[in-house]
């Protein structure tokens, strides 16, 4: 290692010098070594200063404490760690070490000035400190005050928000009895003055537990207040706030207590009539995110189980609100959709039979409880509860639906005389003909009502959603083209139909959007898949639509996409399985000529030309609450299906894609995990990641293709995620590092192994990109495995593109690493061999690496190898090469052979020829 005092003046020289790294490293070195305490005080102290200059303030000052720990009177150590914790802000510390310094000193102008500064910045610290109480005082005395003007309320408003979100301040406001005040705030009933006071609660409480167990136009930034408050308490109660307080934190006892009380308050809200819709949609999407298991390996689901027994009939009440009839709870066009949706999260969150049947019987018993044949207001409350749950947990309303009367009186409804009747049995009537049993029953008994209604009707909202019921029941056959529900054109007619609705700028939106409900079930038929992707006024004003605050048309959009690509899952139909079929009479799905491939690709083009991408990424930013892991999923196979074509790929990175596609890869369902994460895959592998994930988001991409190596990923996933990694792995350090990171490396090696040979080229061009990466090298390097070997002998395969691969791995890890050079020849007796193939292989890029090879071998300090080389047939091979006339197309090869041949002239192993004088 050295002499300690050698490298400390080494060190010095450095310091000197102004190469602060330099020193820094000496430093280091010598503290390692030294054995003397005073010299290794006085190390410390150098290194210290080294650290201030590096504005490293941490490792200054405990690099002067470990000098003064040795000589309490070392000034120039005290005077470096009270500059390192004036930095740090630890004035008081600071102060002490610098007037140990003026006593040791009493005449240097420089303590004196420190000293003198130091205590000012103190007083003023503490002035400001006490002089905030009253700034609290004063600034909750402008507020209550009616007689004040407005701007310099707003101002005292906003000082105090900014107050409450610095922990000294927070403290302030709470110890000068600012809660009650707040409060007091809040009781106004003036916007401006409840929004200043919840955003005030919600800093005070961020993260701090004893805090939050003392709380409990404008509309909608009251109601995004407030739930960020719901939710700053929360992640404090609960621990996903891990900020540490100290002290105060243990005061707080039990905090269960605390968060029933929050989540009756939640669920009080929700069924509450004085509460705005923004105020029930932030509640309903508190419960979403905080009360379902986020894991479903967490055993503990109280939190679903004393919600359903406070809340669940409170969450039905409003899925049941009918907006047309009067004294209903105000509403958003997303409330009852966000309803559904926690519903389904509440019963999946259940855990056995017992439980879920308890759910059940909690529902039934609230509808039957509201069905009164004296009361029809009563009853299509009921129904539409029911058309709420199966918006949700589907099974549950499909049981309800089955209940003796419950299909009947959803008929009867059709024919009400009451237009509000109708449209809420035509809902249900939507919602409940998912299966094919319940289809066949409406196909029986409510088309002709359906088509009576749609005729009849003059109000464009019934008739409407009557003609979205006859496009689900004329889809119930899904996309099997033998089981047409209706007469040849029939459902053509609907979707033309449809279309007109949708373009129609002039209908509501919420009215339109039941256009894209029909063509959701439409296009099933590649009939009408076609005749919609070739009317660019639908596609677009679908793809606006979806771009529109209203999100609870996600869905419906997700499912055309999926529709007119195809890109559900289909079953395999085996030959011989389906000749057994019509052998025994059984039904044979059939498949419509327009869903062969050639067509869906015309599709994709045409969804791509009218701006599908841009709807995607806007439609990904969705609320998690409207855009569930079902959709998700859905999008993911969507965007998997658009990145098909390599040519496409381009214009899908130019409209957001590569960014959109992120978030699928990481959230929702593992399938639709995997195949967001294979659409990356596919674009990572042929775009410049620079361009197509800008900025920080390249890193996050590299996980999603990791996780498309296991083996239980298919064959082309595992391909197109190598592919993708090679592209990544190339363009930056940091990237390979990431790689590596995620533990990459294993899996990338398997696949070396791989019989498949387009796999093992792609997993070798992957690691050929990263074999520059230091820990990449290390474990090439490492005794006992096979990893060089494997490289060797990959170099000697037919495979021009493997050998490429191979050898151009090979040229630059012994660049690197000289020790490989001599470990290349004794991981197999072939070495030789395979190296003089690749010298003399007709690809010159092949033959360039192998002879870049040569070259590190000759330069890699190991006498005995280069003459080795030397003395076999490769120097004729060089010779060779090298005596070649210049040629363009192979000059590469020719130089380096001449370069070889003149280090094997440096090294002495051979001689320069001289002809006779």
């Amino acid at each position: 290692m050295g002499d300690p005092v050698q490298l400390k003046d080494e060190g010095n020289k450095h310091f000197q010098a102004g190469d602060i790294d330099k020193a820094i490293e000496c430093y280091t070195n010598a503290i390692k070594v030294c054995k003397d305490k005073k010299v290794l005080a006085v190390i410390h102290r150098n290194r210290s200063a080294c650290y201030l200059k590096k504005e490293n303030y941490t490792n200054a000052a405990s690099d002067a404490s470990k000098a003064i720990d040795v000589d309490a009177s070392d000034i120039k150590a005290l005077y470096r760690r009270c500059q390192a914790l004036e930095k740090l802000g630890k004035l008081d510390m600071a102060f002490k070490d610098v007037q140990r310094c003026a006593t040791l000193e009493p005449k240097n102008k420089t303590f004196l000035e420190t000293l003198r500064r130091l205590g000012a910045e103190i007083q003023a610290k503490l002035k400001t400190t006490f002089s905030t109480d009253s700034r609290v005082q004063n600034m909750f005395e402008i507020l209550l005050d009616e007689e004040m003007e407005k701007d310099k309320r707003e101002k005292a408003a906003n000082n105090l928000i900014v107050l409450s979100r610095e922990d000294a301040g927070a403290e302030r406001i709470f110890q000068n009895n600012g809660v009650p005040l707040l409060l007091n705030m809040i009781e106004t009933g003036k916007p401006e003055m409840i929004l200043a006071a919840i955003r005030t609660l919600s800093g005070m409480c961020t993260g701090h537990k004893a805090r939050v167990s003392q709380d409990t136009g404008k509309e909608n930034e009251i109601a995004l207040a407030t739930c960020n408050l719901f939710q700053c308490i929360n992640d404090s109660l609960t621990g996903g706030d891990t900020r540490e307080y100290g002290k105060e934190a243990s005061l707080v006892l039990d905090a269960s207590k605390d968060l029933k009380t929050i989540l009756l308050s939640l669920l009080e809200m929700v069924s509450s009539s004085k509460v705005s819709g923004h105020g029930r949609d932030q509640a309903l999407n508190l419960l979403n995110k905080n009360v379902p298991r986020k894991d479903k390996k967490e055993k503990n689901n109280s939190r679903t189980l004393f919600t359903i027994d406070h809340g669940l009939k409170k969450i039905l009440k409003v899925c049941g609100q009918v907006p047309e009839l009067p004294d209903q709870l105000p509403l958003t066009e997303n409330t009852q959709l966000i309803a559904s949706v926690l519903l389904n999260k509440l019963y999946d969150d259940l855990t056995c039979d017992p439980e879920r049947n308890n759910f059940r019987d909690i529902c039934d018993e609230y509808i039957k409880s509201k069905i009164d044949p004296n009361n029809m207001d009563k009853t299509i409350h009921a129904i539409n509860t029911i058309s709420g749950l199966l918006q949700g947990p589907f099974d549950v309303g499909n049981a309800l639906v089955g209940r003796q009367g419950i299909m009947e009186m959803m008929v009867a409804l059709c024919g009400s005389e009451r237009e509000v009747d109708q449209m809420v049995a035509v809902e249900a009537l939507i919602h409940a003909s998912s299966k094919m049993s319940r289809a066949s029953f409406i196909i029986t008994n409510g088309v002709s009502l359906l088509k009576d209604i749609y005729k009849k009707t003059k109000n464009e909202k019934i008739k409407i959603r009557s003609l979205v019921g006859l496009c689900k029941l004329g889809s119930a056959g899904g996309d099997d083209y033998s089981l047409r529900q209706f007469a040849e054109g029939s459902t053509e007619k609907l979707a033309k139909q449809c279309r007109k609705w949708l373009c129609n700028p002039q209908i509501d939106t919420k009215t339109r959007k039941w256009a894209i409900e029909g063509l959701a079930y439409l296009t099933n038929d590649a009939d009408v898949k076609d005749d919609f992707v070739e009317d660019e006024l639908a596609m677009k004003a679908m793809f606006e639509l979806a771009k529109s605050k209203d999100k609870t048309i996600l869905y419906a959009v997700a499912c055309i996409l999926i529709n007119c690509t195809n890109c559900y899952d289909k079953k395999e139909i085996i030959p011989e399985l389906v000749q057994l079929a019509k052998f025994s009479k059984q039904h044979v799905p059939e498949q419509h000529p327009k869903d062969k491939k050639d067509f869906i690709e015309k599709r994709v083009k045409r969804l791509l030309k009218g701006g599908v991408t841009s709807a995607l990424a806007v439609m990904v930013k969705a609320d998690s609450s409207i855009l569930t892991d079902q959709t998700k999923e859905m999008l993911a196979r969507v965007f998997l299906a658009l990145s098909e074509d390599p040519k496409d790929r381009g214009t899908i990175v130019a409209q957001g894609g590569g960014k959109a596609l992120i978030p699928l890869a990481l959230e929702g369902t593992d399938v639709g995990k995997v195949k967001a994460s294979h659409a990356l895959a596919k674009i990572a592998a042929i775009s410049n990641p620079e361009i197509a994930f800008p900025g920080e988001r390249v890193y996050e991409v590299v996980r999603p293709l990791v996780n498309l190596l296991h083996t239980d990923r298919e064959g082309m996933q595992n391909f197109e995620a190598l592919r993708g990694l090679t592209n990544l792995a190339g363009y930056s350090e940091k990237l390979r590092v990431k790689i590596v990171k995620e533990k990459a490396l294993p899996e990338i090696e398997n696949y070396m192994f791989e019989e498949h040979d387009q796999i093992r080229q792609a997993a070798t061009e992957c690691m050929c990109n990263l074999v520059t990466c230091k820990e990449v090298q290390d474990r090439y390097l490492e005794d006992g495995n096979d990893k060089l070997k494997l490289l060797v002998l990959l170099c000697g395969e037919d495979d021009e593109s493997l050998q490429i691969a191979a050898a151009g791995a090979l040229a630059m890890i012994t660049a690197s690493q000289k020790k490989l050079c001599t470990k290349l020849t004794r991981v197999t007796t072939q070495w030789l061999e395979i190296l003089q193939r690749l010298c003399l292989h007709v690809n010159p890029r092949i033959q360039h690496r192998g002879l870049v090879i040569v070259y590190n071998m000759l330069n890699s300090d190991d006498s005995e190898l280069a003459k080795k080389l030397i003395e076999s047939e490769m120097l004729e091979i060089l010779t060779v090469i090298g005596k070649a006339e210049d040629n363009p197309k192979r000059q590469d090869p020719i130089d380096t052979a001449r370069t070889c041949l003149v280090k094997a002239m440096d090294l002495g192993l051979i001689k320069p020829f001289s002809s006779p004088s």
